[in-house]
């Protein structure tokens, strides 16, 4: 059945004016009524803080656990093998297979009104498939979910129906992509198949914009406060609306970088607007997206980098085992661990699999793969170390969701 503009204006109000589910594993039904408070959503319960949780995955039993950061306890999950890759929208765990995107609620997330936020628990519970095979991405926003497959065909979702905890029926985008789709300020951005240039959609699949710019060999996006960015061979792309207008502005790297160094895949604390990502095996991008200005860190043997914005330290896992905070602004470092991980030097540099940083607004988690935990650590404190949650599965693949 088409969508109308009326059907997607309701779908709009009802997810950004919170939707969602119960508590943990099982709670008691509600019943909405005329007189239901402010941020009232069916089933899920509002809390007064963040209710952060670990996505936690082994790729080679299928094995999946939930971390409930406030609580402490570990929730078993629907098991997902031969997962290659795990991503999050702060909500929804995308586990991504050759046989298709497995999507799990973590039962947690965040709303934000702007001038006040609300904070949500509510049942873990396995939401179906999308379809898709190896390099099938996944971006979304409060109304909709953009699945961008290899071949850059792309089908949109409406949230709200895993919020109901079923996949759904997607529509469709014109068009072949480069990239990836990315929702943003209620329309959909995409770069043409051969990401020559830059266009806006409405989530109809009208084409309503073609602001003028390119970004060649499209690799890596973020969303930040500022505006959409997309990694392109040359530096950034920073794509902003304002007013209903879309803009684009490209932030270079100033000088020329080889292939093997550029930023391919970003990674930052949700709401920050400082994206970090490997340059290379020895150094991190740290790309200041309010500044437009890309600074490269030595760092030495880098396994994963992120960083909690505005001031904090560049956390950096090298091949040490160790974590590492460097000054951004000098590049000399100004804290160490001592080694936390068992066989950190094998494992993957590319995000997807292996150790990974998770950061939020206080603290920063690490996975230990081999050595079956993961990590909490105060960045504000010299990255101590400050919960240890021992696990009883490998978890190679992490995300963070509640944020």
């Amino acid at each position: 059945m088409p969508w109308t503009p009326a059907a997607l204006v309701a779908v709009s109000l009802l997810t950004t004016s919170c939707a969602g589910q119960n508590d943990d594993v099982s709670a008691p039904k509600t019943t909405a009524s005329a007189s239901a408070p402010h941020g009232y959503v069916k089933g899920a319960q509002e809390k007064a803080e963040q209710q952060s949780r670990l996505l936690l995955n082994d790729p080679g039993t299928g094995d999946t656990r939930v971390l409930d950061l406030i609580t402490g306890k570990v929730h078993e999950a629907s098991r997902t093998t031969g997962t290659t890759g795990l991503t999050t929208d702060g909500r929804f765990g995308y586990f991504h297979t050759a046989g298709g995107t497995h999507v799990l609620d973590g039962g947690a997330w965040t709303v934000d009104h702007g001038d006040h936020v609300h904070y949500y628990r509510a049942a873990i519970r396995d939401v179906g498939r999308l379809p898709g095979g190896p390099g099938t991405r996944v971006r979304s926003d409060a109304a909709v979910i953009a699945v961008t497959d290899e071949d850059g065909r792309a089908r949109i979702h409406r949230r709200a129906e895993p919020e109901k905890g079923k996949a759904g029926s997607p529509r469709a985008l014109p068009g072949t992509h480069a990239g990836v789709v990315v929702p943003y300020a209620e329309h959909l951005l995409s770069l043409t198949d051969n990401g020559q240039e830059l266009a806006v959609y409405d989530r109809e699949g009208k084409r309503v914009a073609s602001p003028d710019a390119a970004c060649e060999a499209p690799r890596g996006d973020a969303v930040t406060r500022r505006g959409v960015v997309l990694g392109c061979a040359d530096g950034a792309l920073l794509v902003r609306e304002a007013d209903g207008a879309f803009t684009a502005r490209k932030i270079p790297y100033g000088d020329d970088v080889p292939d093997k160094e550029r930023a391919r895949a970003f990674r930052h604390r949700p709401g920050s607007d400082t994206l970090t990502a490997p340059a290379g095996d020895r150094a991190v991008w740290v790309l200041d997206v309010t500044e437009r200005t890309w600074t490269r860190v030595r760092t030495g043997p880098v396994i994963s980098a992120n960083t909690a914005g505005e001031g904090s330290a560049l956390i950096v896992l090298g091949t040490d085992g160790s974590l590492h905070g460097y000054d951004i602004a000098t590049g000399k470092q100004v804290s160490r661990t001592k080694p936390l991980l068992t066989g950190a030097s094998a494992a993957g540099t590319d995000g997807t699999t292996g150790p990974v940083i998770e950061v939020d607004r206080s603290r920063a988690y690490l996975n230990d793969p081999k050595g079956k935990r993961v990590y909490e650590i105060d960045y504000n404190d010299n990255l101590r170390v400050a919960r240890t949650f021992d696990l009883d599965i490998e978890p190679a693949l992490m995300v963070e969701t509640g944020r």
